[in-house]
């Protein structure tokens, strides 16, 4: 009988040294972070950049990349490192009782830090909502210069292969769409590292 998935989990396209995380831009912005391998001057370090490490996540926040300002969709691979130091130093993007001690301390964390993590409902190949729950990392200031700066090792443009997932999932054939999909496995992290994000 196979273990039911914990709920909170980190799933991810991983090496022993990087992890690919999701985002969706405009053409712009999108076409020549692909051709160069770094975001261009566009880009804005200074807003905060939210990443995705499950990709079907991402297909639910941009229609498949039909949503305006989200057409181009790429994977960026990323140092383990720079991943993990934005998980240490992140904070829950909402208040939760129990984990920490009081609405005012939430809050006030929640300004010092340079990334936060919400747990969202994962989603299957046709975008519904599962029981498990799938990690958003929003980074901003010192966390949003070091993921454009530092951390990024490649960056790949997979508005095609996801175009062609979709394809097949309108067309129900959903064993085609899912031998496409990114090989997602659970990503080990130290407990400690996530203790402070989840209950």
């Amino acid at each position: 009988m196979t273990e039911p998935r914990p709920t909170h989990q980190i799933r991810a396209l991983h090496t022993d040294s990087t992890v690919t995380v999701y985002q969706a831009y405009p053409p712009e912005i999108g076409l020549a972070a692909a051709r160069d391998g770094r975001f261009p001057p566009a880009w804005k370090r200074d807003r905060m950049t939210w990443i995705k490490p499950s990709f079907l996540w991402m297909m639910y926040r941009c229609g498949w990349g039909t949503k305006e300002g989200q057409e181009r969709i790429l994977a960026v691979e990323i140092t383990r490192d720079g991943f993990e130091w934005a998980l240490r130093h992140a904070c829950l993007s909402h208040y939760e009782r129990g984990l920490h001690t009081d609405h005012d301390a939430w809050r006030r964390e929640l300004e010092r830090a340079p990334a936060r993590v919400q747990w969202d409902p994962e989603r299957d190949l046709r975008l519904q909502p599962l029981p498990h729950r799938s990690l958003q990392l929003g980074l901003t200031g010192e966390a949003a210069r070091r993921y454009a700066d530092e951390w990024i090792v490649a960056v790949t443009d997979v508005t095609a292969p996801a175009h062609r997932i979709h394809a097949h999932v309108r067309e129900g054939e959903l064993d085609a769409a899912r031998r496409l999909l990114p090989d997602e496995r659970p990503y080990a992290v130290r407990e400690e590292a996530l203790a402070h994000l989840h209950l």
